[in-house]
C-alpha cells in the first residue's frame, strides 16, 4: 500500500509540474492584450517556471488594429 502511495505521489507532482510549464508556455506563445504587454510579475513567474525567456517577437498583441467593431467580416445585424 505505501509503494502505490507513494507512486500516486509522484505522479501527481509530475503532473502538476508538467501542466504548469505546459500553462506558462502556452501562455508566453498566445497573443497578448496592451493592458498586459509588460506585464513584470508574468513575465518572473514564467520565466521561473519554464526556465525560458519570453520572445517578444512571436507574442504579438492581441487586438492589434483588428477587433469586433472594425472588423469587416463580422455581418450587420
Amino acid at each position: 500500500m505505501v509503494i502505490l502511495t507513494g507512486l500516486f505521489l509522484v505522479g501527481w507532482v509530475a503532473v502538476a509540474v508538467l501542466g504548469t510549464m505546459a500553462y506558462f508556455r502556452g501562455e508566453q506563445s498566445k497573443p497578448i492584450h496592451d493592458r498586459n504587454w509588460r506585464s513584470e510579475s508574468f513575465e518572473q513567474l514564467s520565466e521561473a517556471v519554464t526556465c525560458t525567456k519570453i520572445d517578444f517577437e512571436t507574442r504579438v498583441p492581441a487586438y492589434s488594429g483588428l477587433d469586433a467593431y472594425s472588423s469587416s467580416l463580422l455581418p450587420d445585424a
